[in-house]
C-alpha cells in the first residue's frame, strides 16, 4: 500500500502526527516541504466517517509526494481511506488483525512506553515502534514521561525502526540523537507553528545535522 517508489519505513526521519484542522491539505504540504517524510492523521475527537474523509484528503497529498500516510488506531478505516498503513496503541487493534486487514505490504506501527511493552513488541507483525514520550506532553495526557533511558534501550532491542516522541525540537534533537534515536516523531512544533514549512526545516536541518556520519 506505501506510495509507489516511496523509501522503506526504515529511511525515513521525521514523521508528523497531526489532528484534523481546516488547512488539513495545505498544512501538509508544507511540512512535507520543510522535511517531514511520514505523516500521520490522529484526532480522536472526530467520527469515523470523519476520519475517513479527512484521510483521503492527507492521503492526496502525502501520495502526490511520495510520502507515507497513516491512520492512527483504526486498522478498519486506514483500510477506507486508502492510507499506507496505521499506527496502534497499547489498547488498540492488535497487530495481528491489523496486518490481516491491510495485508502484507502495509506499514503497521506500535506505541510502547514501557520495558515490558518493548518486549512484547518483538513478537508483533509491527514495522516500526514509537518509544516515549520522552517528556510528558499535552498530547498524551496523564502519561508520564520515560526518560531518554528508555529510547537507548527500545534502539538497542527492538530489531526494527524507533521513533522517538516526546518535545521533539530543534533544541532536543542533539540529546535525542545521542541517545540513539535515529527517527523523531514531532507534533507541537509544527502544529503550532506560525510558518510550518520554515519549521519543518529547521528541524530536518537539526536531524540531519546529528545524523551525518552516524550508523
Amino acid at each position: 500500500m506505501s506510495a509507489p517508489g516511496a523509501a522503506p519505513i526504515t529511511a525515513r526521519r521525521l514523521y508528523l502526527c497531526t489532528p484534523d484542522r481546516p488547512d488539513l491539505a495545505s498544512f501538509i504540504e508544507a511540512c512535507i516541504l520543510g522535511g517531514v517524510d511520514v505523516v500521520q492523521l490522529r484526532d480522536k475527537s472526530l467520527t469515523a466517517r470523519a476520519v475517513v474523509d479527512r484521510a483521503r484528503v492527507a492521503k492526496r497529498v502525502c501520495g502526490d509526494h511520495g510520502v507515507p500516510f497513516i491512520v492512527n488506531d483504526r486498522p478498519d478505516l486506514a483500510l477506507d481511506a486508502g492510507a499506507d498503513g496505521v499506527h496502534l496503541g497499547q489498547d488498540d487493534a492488535s497487530s495481528s488483525l491489523a496486518r490481516r486487514i491491510l495485508g502484507a505490504g502495509a506499514i503497521v506501527g506500535l506505541s510502547t512506553h514501557a520495558p515490558h511493552e518493548l518486549e512484547a513488541s518483538r513478537r508483533e507483525p509491527v514495522d516500526y515502534i514509537s518509544a516515549g514520550p520522552v517528556a510528558p506532553t499535552p498530547t498524551k495526557p496523564g502519561r508520564p514521561g520515560t526518560g531518554v533511558a528508555y529510547v537507548t534501550a527500545a534502539v538497542a532491542d527492538a530489531g526494527r525502526p524507533v521513533f522517538v516522541t516526546g518535545g521533539v525540537t530543534p533544541e532536543t534533537v542533539p540529546g535525542l540523537a545521542a541517545a540513539g534515536a535515529r527517527h523523531f516523531v514531532v507534533v507541537r512544533f509544527l502544529t503550532e507553528a506560525p510558518d510550518p514549512r520554515r519549521a519543518a526545516s529547521s528541524l530536518r536541518a537539526a536531524i540531519d545535522e546529528q545524523l551525518s556520519g552516524r550508523r
